[in-house]
C-alpha cells in the first residue's frame, strides 16, 4: 500500500512540477499578438530566457514577426535582425518604440516569407543594465530569440536562420555568428550580414569621424561597463564629468526623428570635451575589456556580408575594411557592398541587396566573393 501511495504521490508532482529538463529546453516565456503592424505582416512582442556570458538566467524581450498567411507545409526560414544603438537604459527597448517597424530594416524581410526574429538584447525593456557591446551576452540573447520564435505556432519558424544587423547590431550579428554552433547547436547559421558594425571597438570609439556621436556612445559603454563590472571610470575623467556620463547614459535614447533636448546636447559636448585626448584602448580595464568584446576575424565563419559607407562619421570605414581584409585572408567569402550614405542609412541603404544575398544562400547557391575589390 505504501508503495502505491508513493508511485500516485510522484507522479501528481510529476504532473505539477515539469522535469528540469523541460523546463530548461523551454525558452518562450509569452506571446502577445501585436496589432498595429505593416500590411501582410503578422508579429508577437515576446518575452522569453537566455543566459549572459556568466551562465545567469535572464528574461528578455523582443519582436517576432512573420508573414500573414496560412501555415506554410514546410518551416519558414528565419532572419535574426540585430538592431543598432537605441541607447542602454530600459526604456530604449526597440520593441517599446511606436516607431519600431519604420526604422527596423530587417522587418522588410517579412514580405519575402521570412519569419523575422529582433531580439531587444538584455537589460533594453527589462531592469537588468544593458551590456553595450558586450559580444557573449549579445549572441546568446539573439540565439535564445531565434529559438523562442519556433515555439510560436504561428511563426512556423525553421532551425535554419541567418543574422543580419546594423551598427551595434553589426557587432551582435558577428558575435552571434562566432558563437552560434557552440551555444545553439540545435540551430543551423546560413549567412551572416552586418552593415556598418563596430569591430576593432576602441578604434571605432577613436577614429569615428563626428566627435559628438563618439562621446555618447563612449558614455552608453562607460556607463554599462562600470555599472555591470565595477569599473572605475577614474582614468577617463573627473567625477563630475561621470555624473554627466552616467545621466546621458540613463536619461537619453537614440533619437531618430527629433533633436535632442538642450541638456543632452551640453552633457554630450562636456564628455566630447572631456576625453578629446583619451584612447579608451589605453585606460584600464577598459582597453582589456574592449579588446575581448572586438571581434577577432579569424573566428567568424562564412558566407559573411559587410556593408559599410565610406562616408560613415561613427563607424570608421577604415576600421571595417581592415576587419574584412583580414577575413578574407583566412578565405572566407565575403560579400562586400560600397555606399555612400550616413551611417543611420547603412542597413536601409543595403536591404534589398542584403536580402537577395541571403535568400541565394537559404537556396544553396554559390556565395559571391569581393575580397580581391576590398
Amino acid at each position: 500500500m505504501r508503495h502505491l501511495f508513493a508511485a500516485v504521490l510522484l507522479a501528481v508532482l510529476f504532473a505539477l512540477s515539469p522535469p528540469v529538463a523541460a523546463q530548461q529546453v523551454r525558452h518562450l516565456i509569452s506571446a502577445q499578438p501585436m496589432t498595429d503592424t505593416p500590411p501582410g505582416t503578422q508579429a508577437w512582442r515576446v518575452q522569453y530566457w537566455t543566459t549572459n556570458g556568466n551562465g545567469q538566467r535572464l528574461t528578455v524581450t523582443g519582436i517576432v514577426a512573420a508573414p500573414m498567411e496560412a501555415i506554410p507545409p514546410r518551416p519558414r526560414r528565419v532572419i535574426a535582425w540585430t538592431h543598432g544603438a537605441w541607447g542602454v537604459a530600459e526604456k530604449c527597448a526597440p520593441s517599446l518604440s511606436p516607431n519600431f517597424f519604420e526604422y527596423s530594416a530587417g522587418m522588410n524581410a517579412v514580405r519575402s516569407g521570412y519569419v523575422v526574429v529582433a531580439p531587444d538584447y538584455i537589460g533594453l525593456g527589462g531592469p537588468t543594465m544593458h551590456p553595450f557591446l558586450v559580444g557573449p551576452d549579445t549572441a546568446n540573447a539573439v540565439l535564445d530569440a531565434v529559438r523562442a520564435a519556433r515555439e510560436i505556432p504561428g511563426a512556423a519558424a525553421g532551425n535554419r536562420f541567418a543574422v543580419w544587423g546594423e551598427s551595434q547590431g553589426g557587432h551582435a550579428a558577428l558575435w552571434t555568428a562566432v558563437l552560434a554552433r557552440f551555444y545553439a547547436p540545435d540551430l543551423m547559421l546560413v549567412a551572416t550580414a552586418a552593415a556598418a558594425p563596430p569591430t576593432d571597438l576602441a578604434a571605432n570609439l577613436r577614429e569615428g569621424g563626428d566627435k559628438n556621436a563618439r562621446a555618447l556612445l563612449l558614455s552608453f559603454a562607460l556607463h554599462s561597463w562600470s555599472t555591470l563590472y565595477g569599473y572605475s571610470m577614474d582614468g577617463v575623467t573627473n567625477r563630475t564629468n561621470q555624473g554627466i556620463i552616467n545621466r546621458l547614459a540613463q536619461n537619453n535614447c537614440v533619437a531618430f526623428n527629433k533633436k535632442p533636448k538642450l541638456g543632452t546636447i551640453l552633457g554630450i559636448l562636456t564628455v566630447a570635451r572631456a576625453t578629446r585626448n583619451k584612447d579608451i584602448g589605453k585606460i584600464e580595464p577598459f582597453g582589456s575589456f574592449a579588446r575581448s568584446n572586438s571581434v577577432d576575424p579569424a573566428r567568424v565563419p562564412g558566407p559573411l556580408l559587410i556593408a559599410q559607407s565610406s562616408k560613415d562619421m561613427i563607424v570608421a570605414p577604415t576600421v571595417t575594411r581592415k576587419f574584412a581584409k583580414a577575413v578574407c585572408k583566412r578565405g572566407t567569402p565575403t560579400r562586400w557592398i560600397e555606399m555612400t550614405g550616413d551611417h543611420g542609412a547603412s542597413a536601409k541603404d543595403s536591404t534589398q541587396e542584403t536580402i537577395d544575398w541571403i535568400t541565394a544562400r537559404f537556396d544553396g547557391n554559390s556565395p559571391p566573393n569581393d575580397c580581391r575589390r576590398i
